[in-house]
């Protein structure tokens, strides 16, 4: 049973996202204040927290962006999912990298709200998945997707879940050229034709984890005009 945490003002609205949830057969906790929410996430990472995150933005204390922030600096990588009465693509942005993992703009259907909380949860159970390529190296890298980590030297990097599922199917596909639209559509869960730089936003992200020099790849590379193709040791 998964357990989820509301983290929203509004009480009628909590009320019926926990009334609902609960329906669902998930266990459904509320916070109201930003400062509770914020201490509740940093005390609780790994698996005995949450299992999943519903975060407004606006809220009394610290807005929904500081709280992820926070949850993320603390090692809580419970996917998050951000609910905004701001539907503007930089606040979007702005959500991905303050650790969220999905956006939903107010006023929503609460369908579409279970629909992207079934959604998240099977997208981390998927990432997670024990099928050989949880634990791997890429070059100087040492990744393990079932605990969302990149192990550099020294530094230990945590991932998001957004993040560990791009670096799975890219994993799963090591060698050959992956599209933007089967990554847009096999990690964001969208349309495959989505207008954005989501994706290019994020191998960005992977290529500061993985490379030793960002700036000139040798294992995340871009292949113009089709997409990305990682290469667990680089070509000779």
């Amino acid at each position: 049973m998964a357990r989820i945490l509301i983290v929203e003002d509004e009480a009628h609205l909590a009320h019926g996202i926990r009334f609902n949830l609960e329906a669902e057969g998930y266990e459904a906790e509320v916070i109201a204040d930003g400062a509770a929410a914020a201490e509740r996430l940093s005390a609780s990472a790994g698996d005995e927290g949450v299992d999943l995150v519903l975060l407004d933005v606006m809220l009394p204390g610290l807005d929904g962006l500081e709280i992820a922030r926070r949850a993320r600096a603390a090692g809580n990588y419970a996917p998050i999912l951000m609910l905004t009465a701001r539907g503007q693509a930089q606040d979007m942005v702005e959500g991905l990298d303050a650790g969220a993992d999905d956006y939903l703009p107010k006023p929503f259907d609460l369908h579409v709200l279970l629909a992207r909380v079934k959604g998240l949860l099977r997208r981390r159970d998927w990432a997670r998945a024990r099928d050989g390529s949880e634990r791997v190296r890429i070059g100087e890298a040492e990744v393990d997707l079932g605990r969302f980590e990149v192990r550099r030297g020294e530094e230990l990097i945590r991932l998001t879940l957004l993040e560990a599922g791009l670096l799975k199917l890219l994993l799963e596909k090591a060698g050959r050229v992956v599209s933007k639209g089967e990554i847009l559509e096999r990690v964001w869960n969208v349309d495959p034709d989505t207008e954005t730089r989501a994706v290019d936003n994020f191998v960005l992200r992977l290529r500061r984890y993985i490379e030793s020099d960002p700036a000139k790849p040798r294992h995340l590379q871009t292949v113009r005009g089709a997409g990305y193709r990682l290469l667990r040791e680089p070509e000779a």
